[in-house]
This record gives structure tokens, C-alpha cells and sequence, in this order.
């Protein structure tokens, strides 16, 4: 009898140590899905978990560390442009296969597939709106499409752009992220530097303002162009900036590189950045800097005073 009484003690023991490991694997569980649901957001700089919501109200910026997580054009809008302000432009442009190109696939099925994957035609927005009440031409580029690669529809959209904000004397700002050229479409894609080069040159000879930002990464052909032809450059924290990659620099010359070579603070050092700002400060720093270079009007008195001045100095 007190064997039984033993067997059937030790036995719900061994279910109440079953139902616990049970209900743990449950909440485990439970767990794993709330952090893929977005709940909860991981650092990948130093690991601390962050509560979504108070990462994306300090602009996806790392609460503990600073660390800028990398964040997409739609968001980059949203922080820089003005409620209710923003005109997107040449959103009908499309990409197309003019060389027919092929790798492992068709380019024409690997553009469809990226469209299809996170909505995008390509992979930059342009438009035009207003930051803190200043009127300006903004362009964003989105890594997640192809690695945000300039080719034939990024070159136009952006040169377009540009043209409107010089005809209509705005300033421009272009967030830039990229890899570079877009290898599928060949010298189409490199013609796109001199396109959009032409078209800061006759912004610029109008004397108007132009600030790129460079952002993590921006590499090749963007930064060989448009992204360090700005009047004056800024850069978020800790960005990776060059032409070549790391490794391929290492391979020619043979020599190992410094640790914090081709970051943004690397480039400040030496003069190709004129300034790092970090995001939480990157509207109000562009605000400061478009309103400073904003043309000074002279008011109709004065043109007045001026204009007799130079009667009675003529009839003199």
C-alpha cells in the first residue's frame, strides 16, 4: 500500500516537473513571437533589447549606445518632411531590362521580385515639401532594394528633381545609401554620375543650395558623384563612406587598414565631411543650415533709397 501511495506521489511529481517544463516551452514560445512580431527590438551594436515603439519615437537610434539602426525611405520621410507637405515626384518612372541582362536570373524577374518583396518601384523616393516651414527638394534612398544600386530610374528621378527644386530656387537634400552602380545596367547605370552631376553644376550656378547626408552604407559610384558634391556634406555617426571596399583597398596595397577606416568620423577628420549629426538632430541641423543660405530680399524702401541715391549721385 505505501509503495503505491510512493509510486503515485513520485509519479504526479514527475507531471507537476513535466506541466512546468511544459508551460515554460509554452511561454518560451510566446516569447519568440512577441520579439518576431516587432514587439521588442534587439541592438545590433550592444545587445540590448529595446521596447519598438520607444526605438522608432528616438528615430530607430539605439537608446543605450547611439547606435543609428539602418532605417527605410518611407520612415526618412517621415522624420524630415513636414506633416501633410510631402509631393512625391516621377513615381510612374519605371525600371526596365535594356541589355537583358542575367546572372543566376533574369534581371527583369530579380527587379519584379524586389518590387513585389517590399513595395518599392526603385530604390529612391524624390519629392518636395517643407522642413519646419522651409520649402526644399528631398531625395531618399532605400538600401533594400538591390542595396539601394543607382541605375537608369534612380539617375532620372534624381536629376528631375533637381531641376524642379532650381526652377523653383529650392534648396536640395539628398539622403544617400547605396552600393554603388547598378551592374545590371551597365554604362547606363555609370552615365547616371555625369546626369546628375550636370544637374547640381546648373543648381549650383543659380546659386542655390545643396546638402547631401550620407548615411550607412555609401559606397561606388554615389559617393565617386552626387554624394560628396554638396555645399556642405553631413554624415550620421559611425557611416560607412568610401569608393572601393575594405578588403579590396587591402588586397592592392598590401597593407592592413586602420580600424575606423572609411567611417564617417574618419572622414571628418581628414576634410571630406563637413559635419556628423546625429538623427535625433538631423531635421533641426538642416533647418539651421537652409535657413542660414536662404536669399536675403531687400526690402522696397531700400531699393527706393538706393535707386535715388544713384540719381543724385549721377546728377552730381
Amino acid at each position: 500500500m505505501a509503495n503505491n501511495e510512493e509510486s503515485r506521489g513520485l509519479k504526479s511529481l514527475f507531471d507537476w516537473f513535466a506541466n512546468r517544463r511544459k508551460s515554460g516551452s509554452i511561454s518560451l514560445e510566446r516569447q519568440e513571437r512577441e520579439i518576431a512580431d516587432g514587439l521588442w527590438h534587439k541592438c545590433s551594436k550592444c545587445g540590448v533589447l529595446a521596447y519598438t515603439k520607444d526605438l522608432k519615437a528616438n528615430q530607430m537610434v539605439c537608446i543605450e549606445c547611439g547606435h543609428h539602426n539602418r532605417v527605410d525611405s518611407d520612415e526618412r520621410i517621415r522624420q524630415l518632411i513636414d506633416n501633410n507637405t510631402w509631393k512625391p515626384l516621377d513615381e510612374h518612372l519605371r525600371p526596365t531590362d535594356p541589355l537583358e541582362f542575367r546572372d543566376r536570373k533574369l534581371y527583369s524577374d530579380r527587379l519584379r521580385e524586389t518590387q513585389d518583396k517590399i513595395g518599392l518601384i526603385d530604390a529612391v523616393h524624390t519629392g518636395l515639401g517643407q522642413m519646419n516651414g522651409l520649402p526644399i527638394a528631398l531625395g531618399v534612398m532605400d538600401f533594400r532594394f538591390m542595396g539601394g544600386s543607382m541605375g537608369s530610374v534612380v539617375g532620372e528621378r534624381l536629376t528631375r528633381m533637381i531641376e524642379q527644386a532650381t526652377q523653383r530656387r529650392y534648396p536640395v537634400v539628398i539622403v544617400c545609401t547605396s552600393g554603388g552602380a547598378r551592374m545590371q545596367e551597365g554604362m547606363l547605370s555609370l552615365m547616371q554620375m555625369a546626369k546628375i552631376s550636370a544637374a547640381l553644376q546648373r543648381h549650383k550656378d543659380a546659386r542655390l543650395l545643396y546638402i547631401p547626408v550620407l548615411t550607412n552604407p555609401t559606397t561606388g559610384g554615389v559617393t565617386a558623384s552626387f554624394a560628396m558634391l554638396g555645399d556642405i556634406i553631413l554624415a550620421e555617426p559611425k557611416a560607412t563612406i568610401g569608393f572601393a571596399g575594405r578588403r579590396v583597398i587591402e588586397q592592392t596595397l598590401r597593407e592592413k587598414l586602420p580600424e575606423n577606416f572609411q567611417t564617417a568620423e574618419d572622414l571628418l577628420l581628414h576634410g571630406f565631411v563637413d559635419d556628423i549629426v546625429p538623427r535625433t538632430q538631423l531635421k533641426n541641423t538642416l533647418t539651421q543650415l537652409i535657413a542660414l543660405h536662404q536669399p536675403v530680399l531687400t526690402p522696397p524702401h531700400m531699393v527706393l533709397w538706393e535707386t535715388m541715391s544713384l540719381t543724385s549721385t549721377a546728377a552730381e
